[in-house]
């Protein structure tokens, strides 16, 4: 009989190219590349090549995306048409027919096909069909379906303040379960075409039986899961938890709650997301990203899961040194210009200003930016004492870039971020600044000396046209000298070794998910390496925000006094960022879902 195998990566981003990415897309899509990777390496040997596939969501113009602030757009030019042809393009036509919009397009990774399929759900409520002989739109049709699967409300769900959101994963689900059921079924269902038995026996040797693995990430797809299992349809299926819900609610909190075993709720939790997320419990295994999820997951839910840790794409071999110089003399030029042309004030040297970055969602207690903006202070002092000692050019400037925002601006003003009226902002994006002037860690007070270090509030989403300093993430990295992540809530925390693939050293909290993963990196740096952690667990707060000056105040002396010591700083963050890479991860994942053991 012939067979063939597919794997498919699931999740609610608006991929494989939109004017919104990061999070929990740049991990499917590493995925799906390490995996093709992997396969056309003959890494991953196997006779017959599983069909790779990713699914989720596709927002075809502005208006279409169920969070209209996001206004997220898919774009799928960069993409091969699919071949019609196959049982993946009969399944798509077949699910057409249902009234399932799905936009294919494919990419080759070292000779491997993936295939992108978007689906448009927000059109459900015009799709004529029928339920226990009744006529319905395909809205309520799923919301009826659900409701007798696994006694899923959505009648009051749809009613909470984020209503829109979860119809749209509801949605969402179903098309991909859809999908999923049609092609793992097509080749019964075209031996069932013919009333003579061995016409249809022989129909069906013609066509394969499809083996399928189903990958989710997060609870917005977990209802796919939940379907398949009730619809009786044979898939290995995986569920991923990047973080939980009531973990996200309690933030900074949740630590304590594992400790005290406290699986009690704070208030605002949604109760629907939280019930799609225990839709985890339907797969066959789940997985969290970090040793923290993995309590929680227990903790709120009671549901077993082992820990496969993100990666990060690091091809290069070589370090370019080349590029953090001249992203660096850019960014040194950029402030150098903009302080000056803002205050009329005196012209800071370019080259005597030190760029460090905290970059995150905005979630001011959860990502640590309160005990952020109190070490800046005590490094001021510090730097102002290494001053007045001789120890350091009186010259020197340290401004640490704070890039968290809700959204785009699509107009910032002139001489942005350093000009950045109050108006320009929105929520907590206001709170933060006002939290900067509080400290007295504006940019006004850096040319005349009354303040060495300085936080600069960047309200925008990195990018090489952002309207200020207009460059790409890795690029505004590399140029900065050091990385600060003080997270009080961190899964996994992927912007660190973002920061360390561009050799970029930086200072992490012992929350975050990879923190204990340094135990295993190689040093070249006796004692203080490229990656340091600050306890902000078990140390009291001025300890810990202390210990996040000093390392900053480390950072900056040997980026000024020992560029030797300095570049293997840069190393050695570097090299961690190497050992974390997708490989192993990939190799569990392959192995979870296709029982296939790995060596």
């Amino acid at each position: 009989m012939l067979e063939s195998k597919c794997i498919i990566i699931a999740g609610e981003e608006a991929g494989p190219k939109s004017n919104k990415m990061g999070g929990i897309w740049n991990v499917i899509d590493a995925e799906a590349k390490n995996l093709a990777n992997l396969i056309g390496k003959g890494i991953i040997d196997e006779k017959t090549a599983p069909s790779i596939i990713v699914a989720g969501p596709y927002y075809g113009h502005s208006g279409s995306d169920w969070n209209k602030g996001l206004n997220r757009i898919t774009d799928m030019s960069g993409l091969e048409e699919m071949e019609d042809e196959g049982e993946i393009f009969e399944t798509i036509e077949e699910i057409k027919k249902k009234g399932i919009d799905v936009f294919a397009g494919t990419e080759q990774v070292n000779g491997v096909k993936i295939i992108h399929l978007m689906f448009r759900t927000n059109d459900f409520c015009r799709v004529s069909t029928e339920y226990k002989g009744q006529e319905m739109c395909l809205a309520n049709f799923i919301k009826s379906e659900a409701y007798d699967f696994i006694n899923l409300d959505s009648m009051a769900y749809e009613n909470l303040d984020n209503g829109m959101e979860y119809t749209h994963y509801l949605n969402l689900s179903y098309a991909i379960s859809e999908f999923v059921k049609t092609l793992v079924t097509l080749r019964e269902k075209s031996a069932e075409e013919y009333e003579d038995k061995a016409i249809s026996e022989f129909a069906a040797s013609l066509m394969p039986a499809v083996h399928v693995s189903l990958h989710c990430h997060e609870f917005g797809v977990f209802y796919t899961l939940a379907r398949l299992k009730k619809l009786g349809i044979s898939v290995n299926t995986v569920a991923t938890y990047h973080a939980t819900l009531p973990g996200r609610s309690s933030g900074h909190r949740s630590i304590q709650k594992i400790r005290e075993n406290d699986s009690s709720w704070d208030s605002g939790v949604p109760v629907n997301f939280t019930k799609l997320e225990s839709l985890s419990a339907y797969s066959d295994v789940v997985t969290a990203v970090g040793d923290s999820t993995r309590k929680e997951i227990k903790l709120f839910y009671g549901i077993d899961s082992i820990v496969v840790r993100n990666g990060i794409d690091s091809d290069s071999e070589e370090i370019d040194w080349d590029k953090k110089t001249a992203c660096r003399k850019k960014i040194q030029e950029f402030l150098s210009e903009k302080i000056y042309n803002v205050y009329d004030s005196k012209m800071i040297p370019a080259d005597r200003i030190i760029p460090i970055f905290s970059i995150s969602r905005i979630e001011i207690e959860n990502k640590g930016y309160p005990d952020l903006l109190d070490s800046l202070v005590i490094l001021d002092r510090m730097v102002k004492v290494e001053i007045d000692a001789g120890h350091l050019d009186e010259n020197y400037r340290v401004v640490c870039f704070i890039v968290a925002a809700h959204g785009p601006k699509t107009n910032p003003p002139e001489n942005f971020p350093i000009n950045l009226p109050e108006e320009v902002l929105v929520g907590e994006e206001i709170r933060l600044q006002q939290m900067i002037k509080a400290r007295g860690l504006e940019c006004s007070k850096i040319p005349d000396g009354s303040r060495h270090v300085t936080a600069v509030l960047y309200p925008q989403w990195i990018s090489d046209n952002d309207g200020g300093l207009n460059l790409r993430p890795d690029e505004f990295m590399a140029g900065c000298i050091a990385g600060v992540f003080p997270s009080k809530y961190e899964p996994f925390l992927l912007t660190g070794l973002e920061a360390g693939k561009e050799a970029t050293p930086s200072i992490v909290s012992k929350i975050c998910g990879f923190s204990d993963a340094l135990t295993t990196l190689k040093r070249l740096v006796m004692g203080m390496g490229g990656v340091i952690v600050v306890d902000n667990i078990n140390l009291p707060y001025l300890e810990s925000i202390a210990d996040y000056a000093l390392v900053m105040d480390y950072f900056i002396d040997t980026y000024t006094d020992d560029k030797v010591k300095y570049n293997l700083l840069c190393q050695e963050a570097n090299l961690l960022a190497k050992d974390m890479n997708w490989e192993e991860p990939i190799k569990t994942y392959y192995e979870l879902l296709t029982g296939t053991r790995m060596e």
